[in-house]
C-alpha cells in the first residue's frame, strides 16, 4: 500500500501573475511557500488538508474535465466576499439534491471552482446511529 504523507495540486497556469493575484488575492488562500525567481516561479498555498501549487506556465488552459472542490465553512458568505472582490460567480449558491450548497467560480484560467458547503444535518456530518 503506497503511504500517503501529503499531497498537492498542481496548475500551470497560462499567466502566473494573473492566477497567482486569483489565489492569493481574491480567494484569500495563505501562502504555504514559495520558490524559484521571476515570473514563473513557485506559489504553494494552502487548501484545507492539502496544497494547490501554481507554478510554471503552459501554453494551453487545462482540461475541460479538472476540477477544484474545497469545502467552505460558510457557502453564503463566501459568495457575498467574492462578489464584493469581483470574482465572476459561474453560478450562485444552490441546495443540491444530494443535500450539500454548491457555489460555482472559474480561476483565470477557466479552471471550475466549486465551493462547498455541507450543512450540519448532512451524512458527511452527521450520522445519527453512531
Amino acid at each position: 500500500m503506497v503511504h500517503v504523507l501529503s499531497s498537492r495540486i498542481l496548475l500551470r497556469p497560462t499567466d502566473p501573475e494573473r492566477s497567482r493575484a486569483f489565489y492569493g488575492e481574491h480567494l484569500g488562500l495563505a501562502v504555504y511557500r514559495e520558490f524559484g525567481t521571476g515570473p514563473e516561479r513557485g506559489t504553494v498555498y494552502f487548501l484545507g488538508g492539502g496544497f494547490l501549487e501554481v507554478s510554471g506556465r503552459s501554453d494551453t488552459a487545462p482540461a475541460a474535465d479538472v476540477r477544484l472542490w474545497l469545502q467552505v465553512a460558510d457557502v453564503a458568505a463566501a459568495h457575498e466576499e467574492l462578489r464584493a472582490k469581483g470574482v465572476e460567480i459561474v453560478r450562485p449558491p444552490v441546495k443540491e439534491p444530494w443535500g450539500l450548497v454548491e457555489m460555482w467560480i472559474a480561476d483565470p484560467d477557466g479552471t471550475p471552482i466549486v465551493l462547498v458547503e455541507v450543512p450540519a444535518d448532512h451524512p458527511l456530518r452527521y450520522r445519527p446511529e453512531i
